[in-house]
């Protein structure tokens, strides 16, 4: 660590809500950094919580002074982000969930990448994690790029400029330049930020010395629930911005088309059956080579619960791009008038 008079006052937003089972090790691992704790602003803004979250992070006050709770009455995560930003006093902030844990190294390596790059935003891949088969399972899914293609935060080990990070440190100033988070696109605000950011000439950069941990859902309906989130957002996002949609935005959606165009057609005449048969066998032998080299590294108990998460992952994900499409239609017909 340098001295400490050449270090930044760092700020960790933390956005939280309904989190009373994962709020208290995110809070300890930022108690546990090796950063100095008076240059650590920690904001935890709670989105009004209905179980324990909040007195779990008032107690932590008590021997972190350096936390501060604020209040979220939208209880959505940009305008969580937006709050934490106006309140921070840091020259760098970082935004977090309270989903995840941090390595006890994570602000000192942000704080130093920032510093010895160019990079306006700094980040490391997150390692999902899950207690129990299930959760384990769609962790080791969410890990694989068969799982979400090429979304390098998600499982590169290789430190390169990406299109988007999760769990970023920026400079105080890409917020002065860039603007807040757009509290609309709920689900997939950080991309479009990210999105503008570089859209500005701003660069963001992954290295596998900044480590992070995700708490990935613990059942199949929650996975479910949650990438149909991301791809409705995601369509949002492509409606406000065209130019951001990228092929792993668009393979899950293709796919979820094809099962239910061929579907309709199989009613009509047979060879749609068999085209229909050929989809779908080619992606269960697909999942499958994937689902067995997961499966022969950490147990062959997760072959068939890994490909039910691929599944849930892709067909959820395309389902909430393509409904979002009527969004998209109309936004872009208004924007012609």
């Amino acid at each position: 660590m340098k001295a400490q008079d050449d270090l930044p006052v760092v700020s960790v937003i933390v956005a939280m809500r309904n989190e009373e089972g994962f709020i208290e090790r995110c809070l300890d691992s930022l108690a546990e950094q090796d950063y100095p704790p008076e240059l650590l602003d920690v904001l935890v803004v709670d989105g009004r919580s209905t179980d324990s979250s909040r007195e779990i992070a008032k107690a932590k006050q008590k021997v972190m002074p350096n936390l501060s709770l604020l209040d979220n009455e939208k209880r959505v995560s940009p305008v969580a982000f937006n709050i934490g930003i106006k309140a921070a006093r840091g020259e760098i902030v970082t935004i977090i969930s309270a989903h995840s844990y941090l390595a006890p190294d994570y602000v000192s390596r942000c704080v130093e990448y920032l510093k010895s790059t160019d990079a306006d935003c700094v980040g490391g891949p997150i390692q999902t994690v899950g207690e129990g088969d299930t959760a384990q399972a769609i962790a080791l899914a969410m890990s694989s790029p068969f799982g979400v293609g090429d979304a390098l935060f998600r499982y590169s080990q290789e430190e390169t400029y990406v299109d988007t990070l999760a769990f970023g440190a920026f400079r105080r100033e890409v917020f002065e330049r860039v603007g807040l988070f757009d509290e609309e696109l709920v689900g997939s605000e950080d991309d479009e930020f990210n999105y503008r950011l570089r859209s500005a000439g701003g660069k963001l950069l992954l290295t596998p010395a900044i480590r992070s941990f995700y708490h990935g859902r613990a059942s199949f309906r929650a996975l479910c629930q949650q990438y149909f989130r991301y791809g409705l957002g995601k369509m949002r996002v492509v409606a406000k911005h065209p130019r951001l949609v990228r092929l792993r935005h668009l393979v899950p959606s293709l796919l979820v088309l094809a099962l239910a165009v061929l579907a309709l057609l199989a009613l009509i005449h047979p060879v749609f059956a068999l085209l229909l048969a050929l989809v779908v066998g080619t992606y269960l032998v697909a999942s499958l080579l994937i689902s067995v080299r997961i499966a022969s590294r950490y147990g062959w108990r997760f072959l068939p619960l890994v490909m039910v998460a691929f599944a849930c992952l892709h067909l959820s994900y395309g389902t909430g791009f393509l409904l979002g499409i009527p969004r998209f239609v109309v936004q872009r017909a208004r924007r012609a008038a």
